[in-house]
């Protein structure tokens, strides 16, 4: 890696994680709330569309990191190429998911599944090869997770800034603001800093297979605490605007109070993560922020009507806890990238991507068919009904996260401890 990795090649290279993250929170927090409320789409039926969108999305992600894998070997030039042809297509897919064409109730399901489709894969080609230029930029943990820094503080100012705008200034504004984003965003990437020739030279006489990633036990183990992770933050992620609305009981003007604060905490947390990083690494700061997370959800289980101030206080710390979930994850995955000769660092944020995805499949998939199942309803104030949307999005993200933290423990943390051990013992 360049060591001269400063602010200005972090602002150029994180500045388009302003609209992917942007583009992540109404597709993911604001869309079935919307299409529920406002088009009066069951939540069983949104559930299946989110999942088999979804699941669409994440098994395309391994073919666009091989893609990205290729476009590397060839050029730089050839990346941003992609980049640009991908944003043009998530800047169409977004805008016509939020105006919908059609007004008919079957015709508007379809419409959904088929723009949900369109945008994802947008997104996700701009995403893979996003990620996959940074872990290419090389160097140690500390740089690693300096570089993850600037895009994930970029994307969650993005986040912030899309959690205020719909209810402030509408959602015909936000699109547009999300358009000049993305314009913005890869004017900045293609004038960063760029990975070194032979970095990019992915073994062209020897291609490699979609499926080498899963040779590396390493990989294998991180991922798993990955996806055990990743769907105990996507669930709350997916339920939080029905919590607030119907648990909580807030008025509308709230909710840009208790996102805004859940996602600024984050970005404001993230050179307290670094700092942590340079005491404890990566994985064991990663621990820490699984710990922080069970511990305000275990608060979040007891909040009544009307406690606005205290739900308040948990999204601000629950959102220190998103910091170290941002920040640290794609930075061991960048670690385990550099031990591999290969270097197919596509087809590894391929898979990345495909778990994330697969998260957030599984989250809208099972968390919102449940509910209807046992009763809840938007605007449902059943006392059962009600407890049900408690513990789906209080208890149930727990006790993932307990799974996460003890899988990060025994398959990462420890043998990483005895390696180093070892090491240590036998050296002279």
């Amino acid at each position: 890696m360049n060591t001269a990795f400063g602010s200005r090649n972090g602002v150029a290279y994180g500045l388009m994680g302003f609209p992917l993250a942007f583009a992540a929170l109404p597709l993911y927090v604001i869309l079935p709330n919307h299409y529920a409320r406002e088009f009066g789409v069951p939540l069983a039926t949104l559930g299946a569309v989110l999942l088999g969108a979804r699941l669409f999305d994440a098994f395309i992600d391994p073919a666009l990191g091989r893609l990205t894998d290729r476009l590397f070997a060839r050029s730089t030039a050839a990346v941003l190429a992609l980049g640009a042809a991908a944003a043009l297509v998530l800047a169409i897919g977004f805008a016509l998911l939020f105006f919908p064409l059609v007004s008919e109730p079957g015709a508007l399901v379809i419409w959904v599944t088929a723009m949900l489709m369109l945008t994802y894969a947008g997104y996700s080609a701009l995403s893979v090869a996003h990620q996959s230029w940074a872990a290419l930029l090389g160097g140690n943990e500390t740089q690693r997770s300096r570089i993850v820094a600037w895009r994930e503080g970029l994307g969650l100012l993005g986040v912030v800034t899309a959690s205020v705008l719909p209810v402030l200034l509408g959602l015909p504004v936000t699109t547009a603001v999300f358009c000049v984003a993305l314009v913005l965003g890869w004017w900045g990437w293609q004038r960063s800093v760029r990975p070194a020739p032979q970095a990019c030279s992915l073994e062209q006489a020897k291609p490699t297979s979609v499926w080498q990633p899963f040779r590396q036990a390493s990989f294998r183990r991180l991922l798993a605490v990955f996806l055990l992770n990743g769907i105990a933050s996507a669930i709350p992620a997916t339920l939080v605007l029905f919590f607030i609305q119907d648990k909580l009981a807030a008025p509308a003007s709230f909710e840009p109070l208790f996102l805004g604060s859940y996602f600024l905490c984050a970005a404001l947390s993230i050179p307290l993560w670094l700092a942590v990083v340079k005491r404890i690494g990566l994985a064991r700061s990663w621990l820490v922020g699984m710990v922080l997370a069970m511990s305000v959800f275990v608060w979040a289980s007891q909040v009544v009507d009307g406690q606005m101030l205290a739900f308040a206080l948990i999204c601000a710390l629950s959102g220190v806890a998103l910091g170290a979930d941002l920040a640290l994850p794609s930075a061991l995955l960048a670690g385990v990238i550099q031990t591999q000769s290969s270097r197919a660092t596509g087809a590894y944020f391929g898979w990345w991507s495909f778990a994330t995805k697969l998260n957030l499949a599984l989250a809208a998939g099972l968390a919102l068919p449940l509910l209807d199942l046992f009763g809840y309803a938007p605007g449902v104030r059943d006392a059962a009904a009600l407890n049900a949307l408690v513990v789906a999005y209080c208890v149930l993200p727990c006790v993932l996260k307990a799974l996460a933290a003890a899988a990060l423990y025994l398959w990462v943390i420890r043998p990483t401890s005895q390696a180093s051990q070892a090491s240590l013992e036998s050296s002279p």
